[in-house]
Formats: structure tokens, C-alpha cells, sequence
């Protein structure tokens, strides 16, 4: 399966990471070939990274380490490919415009029977490519566009999670559907169910959360193929698996999370 990775910050963090490592915390590098993907928020817009190839082949993997990327607020993707062809349309993230703000998503499962789902025909915002993934992102954007009518206006936290908190509700019924979702003000994630590397099963944990104080000149997080380095950081992870031996915490089946600036600021239950 896919493997997500989110970060929400206080302050302006350099995220650095080789993809191909990060892969292997999912089970091995080897499945995860067929793309890969990161989103580094600036303001209101996102740098987009992305690629239909393997990490370990890629320059452009090898320009994002060489390169000191800041943001806030970052979404990563490594896909292995369940619903389309390996192509660029096909790789995560995505990013759509709605309200004067970049909308980022990315989800790891598998949504069988989506396509033919009366209620996710969306109408304004068309796929680019022929992934269940990306037909959900355009469905979740259908609902939210009624909250953001007044352009750079942001819509209350309590509206906002209410339609991702339906949306993950019914996305659920066609299979594992965990996703980070960021409208630009802050990041969604959504816990569900991925197969178990050991077990073979698909159940919880879909997700796990890490959340990091660090001090000035301490360096915030270290990992194999992953580091993020900021002074006096408050740091919050969210990844498919946990990336350290530290006690990540893994998010129920169904739960969702809200984090911004480093923290969780909202949860809501299955």
C-alpha cells in the first residue's frame, strides 16, 4: 500500500528527507515504485513535487535533498499503484484552488465501487487522471465549496470538520481510506484501516501521530530518511507507520484529527 507522511510546525521547518528510506518503514522500498509526491505549503499556495517514477531513481529527489525546503506545513505520497496507469496525472498529491487557497490531499486504500457511487459524481471539479484517490479529493472539494463562497475567507474550523467528518464517513464504506487533507489553514487527517506487514490483515491503525517539543539548537526530528531541523519547534507527525522507536499514537478507525501550527487544536470520533 501507499505511504503518507504529514507535518504541521509552530514555526518555519526544513524538512529534509530521502523518499526511497522513507519507503522502507512501510514494509520495504521495493513495492513503493510507481510515484511519489510532497506538497510544502508557502502562504496560501504549495511547492509540488512529484513524479511517476521510482524514488530511487529520481533526480528530483536528489534536488529536494540538496535544496532546503521550509514550510509549515507539509503532505508526502508514495504510491504503489492500485487504481491507474503510472503516469503524472495518476501521482499524489493533488492540488486544486478553491476560496484563494491550495487545497492538498493525499490518501493511501483502496475504494472499490467509487466510480459508480451516486454520491460521489462530482460536478465543478473534474479528475485529471483515473484514480479512486483523486475522484474522492474532487467529491470532498464538491462539499467544501459551499463553505467557501467568500474568496480568502476562511470558513469555521466546526463547519470544515463537520463536512470531512461526513465525507470520511462514507468513504469508508467502499474501503481503507485514510488521508491528510489540507484546505491551507490546517491539516485533516483521517485514521482508518492498511494491511498489517505482519498479520496480512487489513485493520487498524491506518495512522499514527507523533507530536515533538524540541529546544533551541536541538534538532527537531531524526530518522532513517527523514530529518526536520527549526529552532524552539513544536512539531506534529502523522505518518502510515511509525518512522521511530518513540511512542507514536495511532489514531482509531474513523477518528480525525485537526492540527495546526504544530498542535492538535480538534478530534473527532468515528
Amino acid at each position: 500500500m501507499c505511504e503518507l507522511l504529514g507535518m504541521s510546525s509552530n514555526e518555519v521547518a526544513t524538512l529534509n528527507f530521502s523518499l526511497h528510506a522513507f519507503a522502507e518503514h512501510g514494509g520495504g522500498s521495493g513495492p513503493h515504485i510507481d510515484g511519489w509526491g510532497v506538497a510544502y505549503y508557502a502562504g496560501r499556495d504549495a511547492r509540488l513535487v512529484k513524479e511517476a517514477e521510482a524514488a530511487a531513481k529520481s533526480d528530483w529527489v536528489r534536488f529536494i535533498q540538496d535544496h532546503s525546503l521550509t514550510s509549515r506545513l507539509v503532505i508526502a505520497h508514495i504510491r504503489k499503484a492500485t487504481t491507474g496507469a503510472r503516469t503524472y496525472s495518476n501521482t499524489q498529491p493533488f492540488v486544486r484552488e478553491l476560496g484563494g487557497y491550495a487545497h492538498v490531499f493525499a490518501h493511501n486504500g483502496h475504494l472499490a465501487g467509487i466510480f459508480d457511487s451516486p454520491f460521489f459524481q462530482p460536478r465543478r471539479f473534474q479528475a485529471l487522471g483515473e484514480t479512486d484517490s483523486e475522484r474522492a479529493f474532487c467529491e470532498l472539494l464538491e462539499r467544501m465549496s459551499a463553505l467557501w463562497i467568500e474568496t480568502g475567507k476562511v470558513p469555521p474550523l466546526e463547519a470544515r470538520l463537520a463536512t470531512v467528518a461526513q465525507f470520511a464517513s462514507e468513504l469508508r464504506c467502499f474501503g481503507p481510506a485514510n488521508f491528510l487533507y489540507s484546505d491551507g489553514d490546517v491539516l485533516f487527517a483521517h485514521g482508518d484501516r492498511r494491511t498489517n506487514r505482519e498479520s496480512k490483515k487489513i485493520e487498524a491503525p491506518g495512522l499514527v501521530v507523533l507530536k515533538r517539543q524540541c529546544g533551541r539548537l536541538q534538532k527537531s526530528f531524526s530518522a532513517k530518511g527523514l530529518s526536520i531541523d527549526g529552532d524552539s519547534q513544536l512539531v506534529s507527525l502523522v505518518a502510515s507507520v511509525p518512522l521511530t522507536d518513540e511512542a507514536w499514537e495511532p489514531l482509531e478507525e474513523g477518528e480525525i484529527i485537526v492540527l495546526s501550527g504544530g498542535s492538535i487544536i480538534a478530534k473527532q470520533p468515528k
